[in-house]
């Protein structure tokens, strides 16, 4: 008696145990930063339970059904699975060319394989791929017969819905529909294998009215120019490989279109979520308006292109740009892709905002063998697993709802509710950014620019920073209109008079006998910038400047560097750019510069140039004047700038630089009395020698350190052996 107790007791805690055994996620939940790394998040989505061919019952559904022809000992080919408006399921079986419709608890309620047309002749489907369902229609693609076949909801038989009627489909062409959606209008748009001028549109009749959302061809140089040459066999053999253009299709309640493919380039595809390019040749998954145009918001940190970080597996076959198969569309303006190569799911906002990734390759449950076809089902995501026959069930965690609700409150612009559901959020995964992102819109929205400021700032985000920093910017200049004309003209007039002083001293200088003093010296570098051929003549031949002079020049520009690595606005400033230390700036200006005046120096003797090693330095101190001038003012304009504006002090520092390097060259040529040409040919060898120098140094280096480590060991030996 105790033995069985015993037993009871342990299948009583197995039961209890075995609901929160599958409903544990065997995958990790994450979302990307805006530098691409991975932040695990809490699972949106969990495992709920796999639906095989056992759970629907069809074994059962056949045995009660005599007048079914099913051979249930066949293989099974799943290939698509939908949700219908009555949330019943519906799961296209190719190999037994059939339609499998289940209740909404996913047991069999009906097997459609077979149908009478309208001729009275008995018709069955041929390898049929997709399934469409709305409130009046169910469209089965019959893929081998060529034809979309449309059934009432009570799978009773419409019609055939046979090849569009267009000299395009002419006798003989290949037209293979695999996957079909229908909008309120009763227009089709259907995926064909073997079209790749895009999405078909047509009529129930059949009427091809056009297609709309071709995808960007990318086939290389080569391909194309051999397509010109292929004979129609061969073109017919071109097309078939080309047949995978466009693989998938959704639409939602507006009527907008969600297509996938598969078929671009993987390089491409990688190459555009790497420079996080918000355009759509390369795009795997498109949102199409009626017209064709692709509408579809990439505002996130990565366009909506599955993986990022894809050369993070250490298995080979996995690595790459994902494969996109299916789309789902979602509550709230969320939608899904699947990552057929990783059996992965990522789901993004209206917006383009990666919300969550989750799924894995595996048998474990909630993990996919091989991924083709993913549908919502009100809380819950069915994702098709083509290898086992079945669909995994997911259900929709605390978390989702949350985060589903955060998404309700911003769409209702009930953005106090919104911050609200946010911040809890944040309270379950205070990594995530895009929740920072969420606040400060709502915040900026309530008009609290300054606290939405810091939520943006929290995660480098400039785009949004700087609308909240133009309205504070805007209040300030309606409160203080009247001090910038004061400051510009005060500027303006502090300009023009200090010009007018440095051409009274360099006038004096010019005049004077002996040795000049410091500041007639500093302020003679004004006059070089703008005049470097007589200017550069002077510097060298007159005396006009000194060594002193020219390291003060050199230190004014470290100061300035210096300056702009601590002071360089936040919407300008590099994402993650730390500030230089003072030595790094000393090293990152000086460094550079000797290194050209060695190898110049060294060069000249060669090339019979006329400048001492003194010459040369003095020249290229006095040629940096320009900069220390635009960086200070390109530093304060960048605290006082939006993100659209960031061109201003780009165009500042551009022209200092191309200044700077002008002043330069005519520096040396005039140094070193040369040609035109012959100064291209030192300033070239100049630069070659720079990287010789920087070569050796560095060799120079390697080899100190290994004798210090030799050193150091003989030492250390010597210790231990007394």
């Amino acid at each position: 008696m105790k033995k069985l107790t015993k037993i009871l007791l342990g299948l009583l805690v197995a039961a209890t145990l075995l609901p929160l055994a599958a409903s544990a996620a065997p995958y990790t939940t994450y979302t990307y930063t805006s530098d691409g790394t991975i932040l695990s998040s809490p699972d949106a989505y969990v495992p709920d339970r796999v639906v095989d061919v056992d759970y629907m019952g069809i074994e059962d559904y056949v045995g009660s059904h005599r007048n079914i022809t099913f051979d249930i000992e066949a293989d099974y080919d799943f290939r698509d699975v939908f949700v219908g408006p009555d949330h019943k399921v519906y799961v296209v079986d190719g190999n037994h060319g059939a339609l499998l419709i289940l209740d909404r608890y996913y047991r069999v309620e009906k097997i459609l394989n077979k149908f009478v047309n309208e001729y009275g002749v008995p018709d069955t489907f041929s390898g049929p791929t997709g399934v469409f369902v709305n409130d009046e229609r169910i469209y089965v693609c019959d893929t081998d017969n060529n034809r979309i076949v449309m059934f009432d909801t009570d799978a009773n038989y419409i019609k055939i819905i046979e090849k569009p009627q267009s000299t395009i489909f002419e006798e003989g062409s290949i037209y293979k529909p695999v996957a079909v959606a229908v909008d309120d209008f009763g227009r089709l748009f259907v995926i064909s294998s073997t079209t790749y001028q895009g999405v078909i549109v047509m009529d129930e009749n059949s009427v091809f009215s056009g297609f709309i959302g071709a995808q960007k061809d990318t086939v290389n140089l080569w391909q194309a120019i051999m397509r010109r040459f292929q004979t129609e066999e061969q073109r017919e053999q071109s097309a078939e490989r080309t047949s995978k253009e466009l693989n998938n299709i959704a639409i939602d309640k507006d009527g907008f279109l969600y297509v996938t493919t598969s078929s671009i380039d993987p390089g491409m595809q990688q190459s555009s979520i790497t420079s996080k390019s918000k355009e759509s040749d390369y795009a795997p998954v498109k949102k199409l308006n009626s017209s064709g145009e692709d509408i579809m918001k990439r505002n996130g940190y990565y366009p909506p292109s599955g993986e990022v970080s894809v050369a993070t597996s250490t298995t080979a076959e996995i690595k790459g740009a994902s494969v996109i198969v299916d789309a789902a569309v979602g509550p709230e303006g969320t939608w899904s892709i699947i990552d057929q190569k990783r059996s992965k799911v990522f789901t993004y906002d209206d917006n383009g905002n990666l919300l969550f990734a989750f799924g894995d390759l595996g048998d474990q449950v909630g993990n996919v063998a091989k991924a083709t076809g993913i549908v919502y089902q009100d809380s819950k995501i069915l994702l098709l697993d083509k290898q086992n026959d079945s669909f995994v069930v997911y259900r929709r965690t605390e978390y989702g709802d949350l985060l589903l609700n955060a998404l309700k409150n911003d769409n209702d612009r009930k953005y106090n509710e919104a911050i609200n559901d946010w911040t809890e959020i944040l309270k379950r995964n205070n990594n995530y950014e895009l929740a920072y992102v969420q606040i400060g819109k709502a915040l900026y929205r309530d008009g609290k620019y300054e606290e939405s400021m810091e939520y943006f700032e929290s995660i480098k985000e400039t785009e949004n920073w700087s609308l909240s920093f133009a309205e504070i910017r805007k209040d300030w200049a309606n409160k203080y209109f009247w001090i910038i004309p004061i400051i510009i003209v005060a500027v303006f007039i502090l300009v023009v008079k200090f010009f007018a002083y440095a051409r009274k001293v360099n006038a004096r200088a010019a005049l004077k006998v002996g040795r000049k003093s410091l500041r007639e010296e500093l302020i003679y570098a004004f006059h070089v910038i703008f005049h470097p051929f007589d200017g550069f003549w002077d510097l060298k031949h007159e005396r006009r400047g000194s060594v002193r002079s020219a390291t003060i020049i050199l230190l004014i520009t470290v100061l300035a560097f210096f300056y702009r690595s601590v002071g360089y606005g936040y919407v300008a400033a590099p994402k993650d750019a730390d500030a230089l230390s003072i030595l790094g700036t000393v090293a990152a200006v000086i460094m550079p510069l000797a290194l050209f005046a060695i190898a110049n120096w060294c060069f000249t003797t060669l090339f019979e140039g006329e400048g001492s090693l003194k010459d040369i330095y003095v020249a290229c101190c006095y040629s940096l004047t320009p900069l220390p001038v635009f960086i200070i003012l390109e530093t304060i304009l960048s605290n006082f700038i939006v993100s659209t504006e960031t061109g201003i002090v780009q165009l500042l520092y551009t022209v200092a630089m191309l200044w700077m390097g002008l002043l330069l060259f005519f520096g040396m040529m005039i140094t070193h009395d040369y040609t035109i040409f012959k100064n291209i040919i030192t300033i070239i060898a100049t630069i070659i020698g720079m990287m010789f120098l920087m070569f050796v140094g560095l060799l120079f280096v390697a080899l100190i350190g290994r004798m210090w480590s030799f050193i150091r060991n003989i030492v250390v030996e010597l210790a231990f052996r007394s």
